[in-house]
C-alpha cells in the first residue's frame, strides 16, 4: 500500500491541498466540521507531513526552545516532571518539537535565546518561574520573539501584575485558601502556615490565601503569630511545624510537599496531639502543596496544581500566535464557525485532595480521598 500524500487525501476527501494543509499547521481557518472530518482521515490513513517541506514553506523550524531548571528535591521535582512530561505530549500532538537547555541565571538562560535563535532557529520559547520585571520577557518582547510563560507577570512587591504578554498560572492563594477552609470546616481554629521566604512571590501569594481564609472565618488576629518563614525542605518543615505546634496550632498549611513532609514527621516524632474541645486526641492535621506521589503515599493532604492542563494552553497559545494570529481571535472566526483563540492569559484553579493519615501504619490499599475545589 502507497504512503498516502497531501495530493491524494485531498483527491479522496474532496477538499483543497490547502484545506488539509490548514487543518496541519492553522486549524482555527477550518470550518469544525471540516476539520473534523479531514483530521479523522489523517489519522486513520497514517499520513505524516514531510517536516523539510513544511520548513521551507512556513520558514519556521517548528521548534520550541525551555530552560530546564533544577529540582530542588526528588518531592518538589515530580511537578516539574509532570509539566514537562505534558508539555512535550502537547507539543508533539501540535507538530512541534522541545528543545531543552540549561543556564545558570536568568542572563545566561537570555544568552542562550540569542544562540538558539541565530543558530537553531527556534521559533519561540516557553518560559517558567517568573519574577518581578522579568528581563527575560522583556527581552523577547523587544525582539518581536514569540514565547509564554509558565507563571504570572510579578510586581516588584510580590503581587499580581499586568503584562500583555501570554502566560498560563495557577492559583497558588486559591489553593492554600482551600486548604485553610478545610480545616476550618473539620473544626480547626488556630491554622498555622509553614511557608517558604516571602521574598519569593508565589510563596507570598500562597500565604495571602492562608491569611485570606483566616481573616474572613474571624480567626484573623493570631495569622502574624502561627506563620512561620523558612527554607523550602524537609528539615525547614519540621522546624517550622515544632515551632507552630508549641504555640498551639492545631493544624499546619504548608507552601509545599517538603515542608509538609517535615511537619508531619516531626509531629509523629514528637507525638504531638492536642486535644480539641468536645473531641477525642488526635495529631495535628498537616496540608502539603503540590500533591506529589510522596503525599499521596503518606496519605498527605494535598493542594494539586493542574499543571497538565498549563502545558497544554501554553502550547495552544503558542502554536495560536506561530499561526499568524497574535490577537484574541482569528479574523472572521465568529462568522465562519472556526474555533476561537485560547485565552491569552489563564488562571488555573488547583483543588485540595483530603487524605486521613495512619500515624504509625501503612494506609489500607483502595483508601479514598476526597476532593475540595479552591475557593
Amino acid at each position: 500500500m502507497s504512503r498516502p500524500t497531501l495530493a491524494s487525501l485531498a483527491s479522496d476527501l474532496g477538499v483543497s491541498r490547502q484545506t488539509i494543509s490548514n487543518v496541519l499547521n492553522a486549524p482555527h481557518k477550518v470550518r469544525p466540521a471540516t476539520r473534523e472530518r479531514v483530521q479523522a482521515a489523517i489519522t486513520a490513513a497514517g499520513y505524516r507531513p514531510s517536516a523539510a517541506a513544511r520548513q521551507l514553506r512556513t520558514q519556521r523550524s517548528m521548534n520550541l526552545g525551555m530552560r530546564l531548571l533544577p529540582a530542588t528535591d526528588g518531592i518538589n521535582g515530580a511537578v516539574l516532571d509532570r509539566f514537562l512530561h505534558a508539555l512535550t505530549e502537547a507539543a508533539q500532538a501540535a507538530g512541534y518539537r522541545l528543545t531543552l537547555f540549561c543556564a545558570d541565571s536568568d542572563d545566561d538562560e537570555i544568552l542562550h535565546y540569542g544562540q538558539l535563535l541565530d543558530v537553531a532557529g527556534l521559533d519561540g520559547f516557553i518560559l517558567t518561574s517568573s519574577t518581578p520585571d522579568d528581563p527575560r520577557t522583556r527581552w523577547l518582547t523587544e525582539r518581536g520573539t514569540p514565547f509564554a510563560v509558565f507563571g504570572r507577570p510579578w510586581g516588584a512587591a510580590g503581587h499580581p501584575a499586568v503584562a500583555a504578554h501570554p502566560w498560563v498560572d495557577v492559583d497558588g492563594a486559591a489553593g492554600t485558601e482551600a486548604a485553610a477552609r478545610m480545616l476550618l470546616a473539620q473544626g480547626h481554629s488556630r491554622i498555622g502556615f509553614v511557608g517558604w521566604y516571602t521574598g519569593d512571590p508565589v510563596g507570598a501569594d500562597r500565604r495571602r490565601g492562608w491569611e485570606r481564609a483566616m481573616g474572613s472565618s474571624g480567626y484573623g488576629a493570631d495569622t502574624g503569630f502561627l506563620c512561620v518563614e523558612v527554607e523550602d525542605t524537609v528539615a525547614g518543615g519540621a522546624a517550622g511545624a515544632a515551632l507552630l505546634v508549641s504555640r498551639g496550632a492545631t493544624a499546619v498549611v504548608c507552601s509545599s510537599d517538603s515542608l509538609a513532609l517535615g511537619a508531619l514527621g516531626e509531629i509523629r516524632e514528637s507525638q504531638f496531639g492536642p486535644v480539641l474541645p468536645g473531641q477525642p486526641e488526635r495529631p495535628v492535621a498537616v496540608v502539603g502543596f503540590d500533591n506529589t506521589p510522596v503525599a499521596a503515599a503518606l496519605g498527605l493532604s494535598s493542594v494539586a496544581q493542574p499543571v497538565e492542563d498549563a502545558a497544554r494552553h501554553i502550547v495552544r497559545v503558542l502554536a495560536h500566535v506561530l499561526a499568524g494570529y497574535p490577537g484574541e481571535s482569528p479574523p472572521g472566526a465568529a462568522a465562519a464557525g472556526t474555533a476561537a483563540a485560547p485565552e491569552k492569559q489563564l488562571l488555573l484553579e488547583p483543588q485540595v485532595v483530603e487524605r486521613i493519615p495512619l500515624p504509625l501504619a501503612a494506609r489500607p490499599r483502595g483508601a479514598s480521598a476526597k476532593i475540595h475545589p479552591g475557593q
